[in-house]
């Protein structure tokens, strides 16, 4: 008896201390979320999700339903006695700007990087298993394209180990997500970002050329998440999820979101932007959180007004780049089945990758223009804006040569600011529009500018950003998220937070950027 009593208490200890499974809807949709994030007890939004209950999320739910009722409840006290808030490794790490900036970024990989994580049921983290960069500032999880752009500064610094790393977590990500989601939290499983997993095997196949058949499964897995319901499409002007039947028959992708609730990690922003709005809330979450899939979080470019974000309407909007990278994915899909000796598989996505060419000229060509330009597939009409979005087709070399010339002579003599490209020519307030400048579409643009002869240019555009990170380190000790680069007095601004600074692929660009001006 004795022993069966014994037994019984372990068994009921070992209930009681066990971590319940998180209902993570449940979560974000409960008053304490609502309530914490609508009266600004921390004020960026990204806290509280990032946050970790003392107890479990169920528990202090019902003990903040019981507790909100009393006379002289205090939500923030509430919140500090039941949650520990998001922590950041401790450094003494002190900037010297005496040294290199090449130095510099080389001492810092060591601040971004996080070991292997610990499974903690309570967390909005998903725990990766392998070691992995985060950008810095209010970041402290893996974020997916700007990994790529941050890859390429460890290859440049030689740290094979850790961007392999980075391509394991994504491999797992993918196998048990079914996709690689925005970041590495709960609150981003509903979208991916642009997909750039093709294209971080390629630069890693540099390195070790088995690479490409080893996450190959991983790769086409991927693929068939951005094509999902492909099949569903019977007509022209059908659409399912990120998959839409253009007027010629062929399939592009859109960016896409399947909650269309808040999102989280600015439920206040999403919420006062829908209060501005006539339009039904469900349709303006879906399209605040497609532009966040796209990582144009936010630009004129997603927007009916440039100066109203209430007017988003993302998922009315194929977009250039989103389908310059699924080509290449296909692209790279044909060379690994030709390497398996697959030849129907190889033939299927050469076909594939043929088809999206095709398409991608028809439809984002904009001759009137002289540039690449997103399309309307709600107006079946192409977008008149431009962006630096326009110069994927020349780093994925998609463009023709006389296409190439009239692009480089508007980068040149529209989108060339004293301090780099400016990423579209309209001033709207979002950080993805005019002053601002970034470092992944500086390389992106730099580097197809090189593929297609325009050195000169190339080079000044790669001047003119360097020194201005350059100029922006020796005032501040620091790498920024963004820049302003029509002012290097002046701070980059605009968007839902301050400009961040860390910053993994700024570290990353400036790298790769300061090798290939040194071999020039």
């Amino acid at each position: 008896m004795r022993l069966a009593f014994a037994i019984v208490l372990v068994l009921l200890f070992l209930s009681c201390n066990r971590e319940e499974t998180v209902n993570w809807d449940e979560v974000f949709g409960s008053s304490l979320f609502h309530d914490v994030q609508m009266t600004g007890v921390f004020p960026d939004s990204k806290t509280f999700p990032d946050c970790t209950p003392r107890t479990s999320w169920k528990q202090v739910i019902t003990l903040y339903e019981n507790a909100r009722q009393q006379p002289g409840f205090d939500i923030r006290e509430f919140v500090n006695q039941h949650f520990d808030l998001p922590q950041r490794p401790a450094t003494d790490f002190k900037s010297d700007t005496l040294i290199s900036m090449d130095e510099h970024l080389r001492r810092l990989w060591p601040l971004l990087i996080r070991p292997a994580d610990k499974e903690d049921a309570r967390s909005s983290r998903l725990s990766l298993p392998f070691p992995y960069v985060v950008p810095g500032g209010r970041f402290s999880e893996i974020y997916y394209w700007d990994s790529y752009f941050t890859m390429l500064g460890l290859m440049t610094h030689r740290r094979y180990a850790d961007v392999r790393s980075m391509l394991n977590n994504f491999s797992f990500l993918i196998n048990k997500y079914g996709h690689i989601p925005n970041g590495s939290r709960t609150y981003y499983l509903g979208r991916s970002q642009p997909p750039y997993f093709s294209s971080m095997i390629d630069l890693y196949q540099k390195n070790d050329s088995t690479i490409l058949l080893e996450l190959l499964s991983a790769m086409r897995k991927e693929y068939l998440y951005w094509m999902d319901g492909e099949e569903k499409l019977q007509r022209p002007g059908d659409q399912h999820r990120r998959v839409v039947m253009m007027s010629d028959g062929s399939v592009l992708n859109r960016y896409w979101d399947d909650i269309p609730g808040p999102r989280p990690e600015a439920y206040r922003e999403d919420v006062l932007t829908t209060r501005k709005s006539k339009r039904d809330a469900e349709e303006i979450y879906r399209n605040l959180r497609a532009a966040a899939e796209s990582g144009w979080d936010f630009s004129s470019r997603w927007l009916e007004d440039p100066q109203r974000l209430e007017t988003i309407r993302t998922t009315e909007i194929v977009p250039v780049d989103l389908n310059c990278l699924l080509y290449f994915t296909e692209r790279k899909l044909q060379e690994a089945y030709a390497s398996k000796n697959m030849p129907d598989s190889m033939n299927y996505f050469r076909q594939r990758a043929d088809n999206r060419r095709r398409a991608l000229l028809t439809f984002f060509w904009n001759e009137p223009l002289g540039f690449f330009t997103d399309y309307d597939f709600a107006r079946q009409q192409q977008l008149q804006q431009k962006t630096l979005a326009g110069v994927y087709p020349l780093f994925f070399e998609l463009s023709q040569p006389q296409m190439t010339e009239r692009i480089a002579r508007t980068l040149e003599q529209e989108f060339l600011k004293p301090g780099g490209l400016t990423t579209t020519l309209i001033a709207s307030g979002q950080q993805w529009d005019a002053p601002n400048g970034w470092a992944p579409l500086q390389y992106l643009a730099i580097s197809g500018l090189e593929k297609y002869g325009y050195q000169q240019l190339a080079d000044e555009i790669k001047k003119r950003w360097l020194n201005l990170n350059e100029q922006v380190f020796r005032n501040t000790g620091k790498m920024m998220e963004k820049y302003n680069v029509y002012d290097a007095s002046l701070t980059a601004g605009g968007g839902e937070y301050p400009a961040q600074d860390g910053f993994g692929w700024t570290n990353g660009v400036a790298a790769a950027l300061l090798r290939s001006a040194s071999e020039n």
